[in-house]
């Protein structure tokens, strides 16, 4: 039997645990949150190595992929590098394939109208490859990586002004520190609204669901929220202000959506391949087999 465990810099409160079968194999998986403590992270990371068959690095992004671009966030690489036996999955690249297939979905399977919407990504960065498929689909793009990482209240509305920010940003805050840039620990279980008027202008919501969620207002009317790793508060979060669709890219396993990168760990288990071993096209064939598809929960 596989064992795979997702290190989280979220809130314990969201652990969870499972047993499924995939392809024939049986296989433990299990979320653990530090409540944003990264020295706690770094040596559960250390206590699992050579223990279990893959890490899920979550809470964070080890590697940021825009295009051919790979940017490092130095404090997850830190992170990740505590184990030396065990390979660590961040689910970066894994994040891209399955999220455009989601807006894919969405769009020929579920029939849902993309064209000419208002799709407000709050971190491109981290979900470029739902992004570049929602202006694919003929999205109006708004992008919130400056205000919802840095809190300047800017709002690009084109994918090159992102790549552009990335090569002038990404040297420093590569160095900056995660809790300064991502909701960790108890951050993730605050909502103080904000952004408002993005929010209101939008039509297709997506992103990271502690994104999502950190500044979203009471009325989220008639929107689509496309995000993954929901509990059934975020579910029941979102259809209590008003959400019309929620898509969610990753499958549910007794009861909750894993984060891609607990994903991305249990492919490597699978498989016996380390996670840079993987190509995106290598992603889409076992994703494939595997019959994954995105959780659709329509509210009205």
């Amino acid at each position: 039997m596989k064992h795979v465990v997702g290190v989280s810099l979220g809130s314990t409160k969201r652990d969870h645990k499972a047993q499924i079968t995939l392809l024939g194999e049986e296989i433990i998986v299990e979320r653990r949150g530090t409540n944003g403590d990264i020295e706690k992270a770094v040596e559960l990371i250390r206590s699992l190595d050579g223990k279990v068959d893959a890490i899920g690095l979550g809470g964070t992004d080890r590697w940021f992929f825009l295009g051919n671009k790979r940017y490092t966030l130095r404090e997850a690489d830190r992170m990740a590098k505590a184990a030396q036996k065990t390979p660590v999955a961040d689910g970066s690249m894994l994040k891209g394939v399955i999220e455009r297939r989601a807006v894919q979905y969405i769009r020929d399977e579920e029939k849902i109208p993309l064209d000419g919407k208002n799709a407000f990504i709050v971190c491109a960065l981290d979900r470029y490859g739902m992004a570049s498929t929602l202006v694919e689909s003929g999205c109006n793009l708004r992008i919130g990586d400056l205000a919802f990482a840095l809190g300047i209240s800017v709002f690009p509305s084109s994918l090159s002004t992102l790549r552009v920010l990335a090569a002038l940003l990404m040297p420093i805050i590569s160095h900056m520190p995660i809790s300064m840039l991502y909701p960790t620990g108890k951050s993730q279980e605050q909502i103080v609204p904000k952004f408002t008027s993005v929010y209101e202008w939008a039509d297709i919501i997506g992103g990271d669901c502690h994104f999502i969620k950190k500044h979203m207002p009471d009325d989220l009317s008639g929107k689509v929220i496309i995000t993954n790793t929901v509990t059934t508060e975020d579910v029941e979060a979102f259809r209590s202000r008003g959400v019309k669709t929620l898509v969610v890219s990753t499958p549910e396993f007794n009861g909750r959506s894993f984060a891609t990168n607990v994903i991305d760990a249990v492919l490597v288990a699978l498989t016996g391949r380390r996670p840079e071993d993987f190509t995106p096209s290598d992603y889409l064939d076992i994703l494939t087999r595997l019959e994954f598809r995105p959780r659709v929960e329509v509210f009205q």
